[in-house]
């Protein structure tokens, strides 16, 4: 299980369906959601949103889902980078910004087609 630090500050973002923190450690500015008990297409749309604050490499995101978001990695791979750890009964992804490339991304395009 992954626990968000105390001093996390819930924030709004237009748009997500659910709740987001921010949060400092270790230097590094952190925004986390938990999507494990969201249906499609919540996932994907709140992970785009989140993907777009990573405007800088000191900046990560972290999301908690109930599986691993295949669809998603195909999507961003071209501008992030992300570690899979597997939690007990849900899996986290950690999103940060792929230094030197030019943003590709179509945070748009958050609507499932499987």
């Amino acid at each position: 299980m992954f626990n968000i630090p105390k001093n996390a500050i819930k924030i709004h973002i237009d748009g997500s369906t659910v709740d987001f923190f921010e949060f400092v450690k270790d230097e590094l500015q952190y925004y986390y959601f938990d999507c494990s008990l969201c249906t499609p297409p919540d996932p994907m749309v709140n992970a785009m949103l989140g993907l777009e604050l990573l405007d800088k490499e000191d900046k990560r995101l972290i999301m908690i889902n109930h599986s691993i978001p295949n669809a998603l990695f195909m999507r961003v791979n071209s501008n992030f980078e992300y570690e899979v750890e597997q939690l007990e009964e849900n899996v986290k992804i950690e999103f940060k910004y792929k230094n030197g490339t030019t943003l590709k991304t179509d945070f748009s395009d958050n609507q499932c087609k499987g």
